[in-house]
């Protein structure tokens, strides 16, 4: 293995910037760069043990994880993705658009080269699925533009600033050649809780990079994601279930659908949410579904009360809830919990709440619901 590992900027979603919500953690400026040459991963030491049900219908999904570490260490960055990639047949990167670069002078190109097309290649050289999901919009406050054009005194409203996004869409569907892209994520979120001009640029901004990436003969699927709390009308609270008849809408190019879920955020437990939970929100769009980021914490948090056994139960409840809605990916958030004192300060106040999400914990030792992973991976892919 040759490596150089740099890790950056964690960027947990929230509802706004007071109530803790459920976390994008994102690839973000030089993340983890890592160029690998690597051999086979060895036999795993923490695997589960839970039979799989071979004898079942199968799965309709692939599943798989995003590449973010539980510590600030190269070396538990590449043992991370060694045991999960053992176990997934796909992976997903959620990147934050390097604005700063950018407006500084670096090119789309260049930028792309750097983290998202080394972890890109490390996926390929697995044998998985690439996804990629972009978010020009502020991962930590759904109401706000990123931190870095504000910082700059820029808005995506500016046709400027729109170009230089498109024209990072288009060096990813170029230079990695995602299975998917993701042009936003929680796109109802952000309508939600952002002003008016902020989501109008992100629909302006996405439609005119899906036609870029038509043109130019792109053969990524391109979607958006939308946050499943939100369209229930649970997070922000709203009189109802609301769905999502306006990002279909609004965003038509879409060839799938995202969904982002943390359902713990809204459910005290497992069995309590709704099997329609996915499929209700693709309704008849006839967009397949795609899990693109969530998870259930195994620790009690703020409000939120929970074990590692009912971390397991979610597991088994969310298979049922992504055969309901026939899914054609489930991405797990974090395969291994956060170790938040390995990074370096300021963290988010309410990261926290979103740092047990793992199958094992921070020294990546297994949790129970690492064995019900297993036997839903050992499944038959239909």
């Amino acid at each position: 293995m040759t490596e150089g590992s740099e890790l950056g900027d964690l960027a947990p979603f929230s509802m706004t910037s007071s109530t803790p919500r459920a976390p994008g953690l994102h690839i973000r400026g030089r993340v983890v760069f890592l160029v690998l040459t690597l051999v086979a991963a060895g036999s795993c030491t923490t695997c589960g043990t839970e039979p799989s049900d071979s004898s079942g219908p199968g799965r309709s999904y692939r599943m798989g994880f995003s590449p973010l570490p539980p510590k600030n260490d190269p070396n538990v960055v590449f043992q991370n993705l060694e045991l999960w990639t053992q176990r997934a047949d796909a992976g997903i990167m959620h990147v934050q658009l390097p604005w700063a670069a950018m407006l500084a002078g670096s090119s789309a190109t260049a930028e792309v080269q750097k983290d998202p097309l080394q972890v890109a290649n490390y996926y390929r050289g697995k044998g998985l699925r690439v996804v990629v999901t972009l978010d020009p919009t502020d991962g930590l406050n759904r109401s706000a533009e990123a931190p870095e054009l504000v910082a700059a005194h820029r808005s995506l409203s500016e046709p400027t600033i729109q170009q230089l996004y498109r024209q990072y869409a288009r060096a990813i569907a170029d230079l990695i050649q995602p299975d998917y892209l993701g042009l936003a994520a929680e796109t109802n979120l952000i309508r939600a809780v952002a002003p008016a001009p902020l989501y109008a640029a992100v629909v302006k901004a996405t439609t005119d990079a899906a036609a870029d990436l038509r043109a130019a003969g792109s053969i990524a699927k391109l979607f958006v994601s939308v946050q499943v709390e939100t369209a229930w009308g649970l997070l922000p609270q709203a009189p109802g279930y609301v769905g999502i008849s306006r990002d279909l809408s609004d965003f038509s190019f879409c060839q799938a659908l995202g969904l982002s879920s943390y359902a713990y955020a809204a459910w005290p437990d497992p069995d309590q949410v709704p099997l329609d939970y996915y499929s209700r929100l693709a309704g008849t769009s006839g967009l397949p579904v795609m899990v693109v980021e969530g998870g259930w914490t195994s620790e009690s948090v703020s409000t939120v009360v929970s074990t590692p056994e009912m971390q397991a139960r979610y597991l088994r409840r969310q298979a049922r809830l992504l055969t309901e809605a026939n899914s054609i990916y489930l991405f797990q958030l974090t395969f291994a919990d956060l170790d938040l004192s390995s990074f370096p300060p300021p963290l988010p106040s309410n990261l926290s709440f979103f740092a047990y999400l793992g199958l094992v914990d921070s020294d990546l030792s297994a949790k129970p619901a690492l064995a019900v992973w297993d036997s839903l991976f050992a499944l038959e892919r239909r």
